[in-house]
């Protein structure tokens, strides 16, 4: 397994638009905390950007010995909002963006059967340039479940479609993330998302779910006790033989520095890693 940063780490809780430091700085973070890769956001690039952000981004990033792991490439994917699909609609951005960052991952966004089509028609045209899409376990979403998560992948049904495992909003959306999970996952499973919020009918974020209706919730740092079991977690990985990226996706909105949040997580996961 290697480390992956998410941008995320950069972007307040609430707002996903907007990075709180620049690219340089985030890589060079990452790098000193021994992280292999970053995963990029719209926030740092995506489809709306400039012509040559993108390429400029690959350089500074590989200039700090990093890889891209994944690219979210328009903002309605990140926010969940409706239109979130529409980007399957016209993958051909999206693709381009990839290639422009030399990654072959796109993180994607499904509200609706209706999506299922566009899906496979985007795979299609993904896998003629070698590209993978992937969705990740989210709230208000055909991913929200494990038992709908695995229905979408067998119903997209194509090679280069999977899911990105995301053992929090599983839980929000009373889920059960564990060994049995990753292992129904495992055909599928293109990249492991990491933060540690939790349900808790005394917490102060509310969330809003399909299946459960409006969570509670509380949002801890990683490496924090209590919230997800992340030892179960990175058994169940083991066991599955997962050799992918675990990709540390958390906002910390203000609690501590992304350079302070970085170094711990990265000094928590390397030891769940073992």
């Amino acid at each position: 397994m290697n480390l992956s940063l998410s941008a995320r780490v950069a972007e307040s809780f609430g707002n996903k638009r907007v990075a709180a430091i620049p690219l340089a700085d985030l890589a060079r973070i990452a790098s000193d905390a021994g992280y292999a890769a970053l995963c990029m956001r719209p926030s740092v690039v995506g489809v709306h950007s400039p012509a040559g952000t993108a390429e400029q981004t690959r350089r500074s990033v590989a200039d700090r010995g990093l890889a891209i792991s994944m690219v979210t490439a328009d903002f309605a994917v990140p926010e969940n909002a409706a239109d979130g699909p529409n980007s399957l609609r016209q993958i051909t951005p999206s693709l381009d963006l990839a290639d422009a960052l030399g990654v072959d991952l796109i993180r994607i966004c499904m509200k609706t059967e209706a999506d299922i089509v566009h899906a496979q028609r985007a795979a299609d045209e993904a896998q003629e340039r070698g590209i993978r899409l992937a969705h990740q376990s989210h709230t208000r979403s055909m991913f929200e479940t494990v038992e709908g998560s695995l229905a979408t992948l067998k119903a997209v049904d194509r090679p280069n479609f999977g899911i990105i495992y995301e053992p929090a909003n599983l839980a929000l959306c009373g889920q059960e993330y564990g060994e049995a999970t990753l292992r129904a996952f495992q055909p599928y499973l293109f990249n492991v998302y990491l933060q540690n919020h939790t349900p808790e009918p005394d917490g102060l974020q509310p969330m809003d779910t399909w299946v459960q209706g409006r969570v509670m919730s509380t949002l801890r740092p990683l490496d924090a006790p209590g919230g997800i079991d992340f030892s179960s977690i990175f058994s169940g990985l083991r066991a599955i033989g997962y050799d992918g990226y675990v990709t540390m996706h958390q906002a910390f909105g203000g609690a501590m520095t992304p350079e302070e949040a970085t170094k711990r997580t990265a000094a928590f996961l390397r030891q769940m890693i073992g």
